[in-house]
């Protein structure tokens, strides 16, 4: 019963193995095209027809199609021989390739495939592509197959040609196909219906040698026309845009071309096929023979594959007319005009340039408003910067008096003592003459006195000259050397022992450092006599700077108040307006420098100002 059992189960594995190869056999096969092209595959005309095609399958996702490509490459290898070969090889590699449809590309292509089809390729169906709509040519289309024409005809040619040689009395033919009827069909007969009297010389049949030498000096009015060359007809064989090179290197009137791929290679340009659009309007009807669509169901249709397409350097050369070029047609290589090269740059440049002058001139005017506020800032500082020196002059007005009172009192009583010695009579001359220099002394005295403090009050326009700092400070110490001693406050100055100079307005200088000295006195006022001292000192700093510092011995400013200080009205005396410390900040950075507070380790607060040096010559 065992043994039963496993027979049975190896039967059933043995036929659903069976069965599974019989319903793999039976599934979808892959679909195949196979275009196959008259010439060498790899030149540029044919291989964007084969691109068109692989192009167009490649967009219908719904059928896994495989693309072959044969070149039967005839124009260059002709003869039963060889096609003999080719019926061999092509047997041989496709005998396990079955082909579901042929797209055959070309004239030499469809005669091709009339005779040896059935050997080749018998159950596949047929798309033709690249051929005229002539009944020679339909002549040669098998049964149950279809055709997308693509012709560029004999008037086409003429209309180019008439386009470019406006007088044009002379056309030569150049290329194999002119000889070959499938391809322009009954040219002669129609060039005499479209132009009458038209000189037609055929160099279809003529080596490239004789060519070259006969379009090189053709006469006015002549153009030349022609169709793909593929041999000098010596043995030498070219592709086609070779060969137009060569007779283009040699001709003195313009080429009317054909194709495409052509163009740019010397020809002028004319009413030309395009590869790309033949290979994807034949690729679309093959798709649609894949889906299920019989040959015969889809009638033949011209393409539209042709297009009037120049290249506008040629016309340059030729002085041709665009208006005189036939409707629809496509310039190519144009250079742009610098307009419309760069045209967005251009409007991108010019709307900058237009913002920049728009913001210059802003600009301008705001550093205009600047420059005359800053004048009216500096006058309306200047003006309070002198009421401030007399307001400052008021307050020392009996310190002033006192000054002068002394040499004053001094010249009344030399005076008064020199008139009693006259009156003797013996008076000791050198006595009086003693007297007499005492009296000049003093009133050198009370000039200085007087000079000091016109020179203090007196408005003049901001001078800035090159001064001694050290003789500056020990100025504004003596001048109130009188009002610190009726305060019974020691003034002390300690220079630097090297010379320290700076560029700055005298005046100005000697009102800051004046405000900082009386600020100082005002804080040591209250204070215990030994404590009542300001002292100025003079020093060099880093960075080519002169510092001048005023300490005094008070009670120092609080931790908040340092950086108020400086603000205008802002005091800490029942009198004071608030405004000298603003002002000596305004003229300080007014010269380039800098003030600053601090309070000083040992008690006390001490004033700092940096000018710049300066400049060693």
């Amino acid at each position: 019963m065992r043994i039963i059992t496993g027979l049975a189960r190896i039967l059933i594995v043995l036929l659903s193995a069976c069965l599974s190869r019989e319903c793999a056999a039976d599934g979808p096969r892959q679909r195949s095209i196979l275009v196959l092209e008259e010439a060498d595959f790899r030149s540029p005309f044919y291989s964007e027809i084969f691109d068109g095609i692989r192009a167009v399958a490649k967009q219908n996702g719904n059928i896994d199609t495989v693309i072959y490509g044969e070149s039967l490459d005839l124009p260059r290898f002709p003869g039963p021989d060889y096609e003999e070969s080719l019926v061999d090889h092509l047997k041989t590699k496709y005998a396990r390739r079955p082909i579901d449809v042929v797209v055959s590309i070309g004239v030499a292509s469809a005669k091709f495939l009339q005779k040896r089809k059935q050997d080749i390729w018998p159950a596949a169906l047929v798309v033709y592509g690249l051929v005229p709509d002539l009944p020679e040519v339909r002549a040669v289309f098998m049964p149950n197959t279809t055709a997308v024409f693509s012709r560029v005809k004999p008037t086409h040619l003429l209309t180019a040609a008439r386009a470019v040689v406006p007088n044009l009395t002379r056309v030569v033919l150049v290329g194999s196909a002119w000889s070959n009827p499938l391809v322009y069909g009954h040219w002669k007969q129609d060039f005499a219906a479209a132009m009458p009297g038209l000189e037609v010389t055929d160099l279809s049949g003529t080596v490239l040698r004789e060519v070259r030498k006969q379009v090189a000096n053709l006469p006015e009015g002549s153009a030349i026309l022609t169709s793909a060359m593929y041999s000098d007809g010596e043995g030498t064989y070219y592709s086609p845009a070779a060969a137009l090179t060569r007779i283009a290197e040699s001709t003195n009137r313009p080429i009317i071309i054909t194709s495409d791929t052509l163009l740019g290679k010397a020809g002028v340009g004319g009413f030309l096929l395009l590869p790309d659009i033949i290979g994807r309007e034949a690729g679309a009807v093959a798709m649609r023979i894949l889906d299920g669509e019989a040959p015969a169901s889809i009638p033949p249709f011209n393409g539209n594959n042709v297009k009037p397409i120049f290249d506008w350097r040629e016309l340059k050369r030729w002085n041709v007319d665009e208006s005189n070029l036939p409707a629809g047609s496509e310039v190519r290589f144009r250079v742009p005009s610098f307009w419309e090269q760069y045209y967005w740059h251009t409007m991108i440049v010019t709307g900058v340039l237009l913002t920049q002058a728009l913001m210059i001139t802003i600009l301008l005017r705001e550093r205009r408003l600047r420059f005359l506020a800053e004048v009216e800032a500096r006058q309306r500082m200047s003006e309070l910067a002198h009421m401030n020196r007399r307001a400052t002059a008021g307050e020392m007005s009996a310190s002033i008096a006192h000054e002068l009172s002394q040499p004053l009192a001094a010249i009344l009583l030399n005076a008064e003592t020199a008139g009693q010695m006259l009156q003797d009579s013996a008076p000791d001359l050198g006595e009086i003459s003693d007297m007499l220099e005492h009296i000049r002394r003093d009133d050198q005295r009370a000039s200085e006195v007087i000079g000091r403090l016109r020179t203090f009050l007196k408005r003049d326009p901001t001078e800035r000259r090159e001064i001694d700092l050290n003789a500056t400070v020990d100025e504004v110490f003596r001048f109130l050397s009188v009002q610190a001693l009726t305060h019974d406050v020691g003034l002390t100055t300690e220079p630097s022992s090297a010379g320290i100079r700076v560029k700055a307005d005298r005046v100005q200088l000697q009102q800051v450092i004046l405000n900082l000295v009386v600020n100082g006195m005002d804080a040591v006022a209250h204070l215990p006599a030994d404590r009542r001292r300001v002292v100025g000192r003079t020093s060099l700093a880093e960075g080519n700077h002169a510092v001048v510092s005023i300490a005094d011995s008070g009670d120092g400013i609080l931790a908040e108040k340092v950086t108020e200080i400086f603000k205008p009205f802002f005091t800490t005396k029942a009198q004071g307006m608030g405004i000298g410390l603003s002002i000596a900040r305004t003229i300080v950075e007014a010269h380039g420098g800098r003030i600053w507070a601090e309070n000083a380790p040992s008690g006390g607060a001490v004033f700092h100002v940096s000018l710049p040096l300066v400049a060693s010559g």
